[in-house]
């Protein structure tokens, strides 16, 4: 099967693009969006040092892209929330307002990077919200709350296309019945918070939505869509994603922790989440 290297950033270098372009030996370079280029004529190395310490060296991203790829083959996309479809991590900055954010942040990233088990991570970060006025969520959303670069492209191209979408999070309700609205996701999945007489208690109700969690998301919604793996698209950031991650034909890290890059079909470093498109064919 043949294959275009597609190489993307905030700002792709002429001459970094060339050196680029002559390191894998390509015959051709397209511009297909104002900062993403595809390089026709060449074929994948297996673990190309070169050309990874060459896109690195300038900030672009890079992905192999079959020649036979088009968007339209896929028909499902779950995106984590925090940290990937937007920019923050909600709690963190709940947690601010409630006078914690040091301690709540320190445990998000620890849980981020795998080292600590998601829903016991979760369960002590919201006990130190216990108190907390309620209305402290809406002032994150409207003050704090912003989307990652690319999100409203990639959302209308997804739609345009036919595909499903997912919004699938560790993090609230609140915020991601909003971005449901915002964005036209068709479903979405998320804790929420309990609130008893206008105070966060400190307590999730239900059953909290862990790695397992987002998995079974994707497989259900699969499944109930007569999708296989192939036509699945996932993106995230952190280890609570890994398990979607196996369970789609395609995994995207957007700037992601080393061991969710690691187990990813590609990396979004450097671009947007409209960095996508490229990569999927679209």
């Amino acid at each position: 099967m043949t294959s275009h290297l597609v190489v993307q950033g905030d700002a792709v270098d002429t001459v970094a693009l060339k050196q680029i372009a002559k390191h894998v030996g390509a015959n051709a370079i397209e511009q297909i969006h104002p900062d993403a280029f595809r390089l026709r004529g060449a074929e994948p190395k297996p673990d190309d040092a070169g050309l990874a310490a060459l896109c690195e060296a300038a900030e672009v991203d890079f992905g192999w892209v079959p020649d036979t790829r088009r968007l339209a083959n896929f028909g499902l996309f779950v995106t984590d929330m925090d940290s990937t479809l937007i920019s923050i991590e909600c709690i963190d900055e709940i947690a601010d307002m409630a006078g914690v954010k040091a301690e709540v942040s320190e445990i998000t990233e620890a849980a981020m990077r795998g080292e600590l088990d998601f829903s016991e991570s979760l369960t002590r970060r919201v006990a130190l919200l216990e108190g907390l006025e309620a209305n402290a969520l809406d002032r994150v959303y409207k003050e704090r709350l912003q989307l990652n670069p690319g999100a409203e492209r990639l959302m209308k191209k997804l739609r345009a296309a036919g595909l499903y979408t997912i919004l699938v999070s560790g993090g609230f309700t609140f915020f991601t019945d909003r971005l449901r609205d915002q964005l036209g996701f068709d479903e979405t999945f998320a804790n929420e918070l309990e609130i008893v007489n206008g105070r966060l208690t400190g307590r999730v109700l239900g059953a909290i939505v862990d790695a397992r969690a987002k998995r079974d998301a994707l497989e259900t919604a699969a499944s109930r869509l007569g999708l296989d793996k192939a036509a699945c698209i996932a993106i995230g950031d952190g280890a609570n994603d890994l398990a979607m991650f196996d369970a789609a034909g395609l995994s995207f890290a957007y700037r992601a922790k080393p061991v969710v890059k690691a187990n990813a079909s590609y990396a979004l470093d450097h671009s947007g989440l409209d960095g996508l498109l490229p990569l999927l064919g679209g």
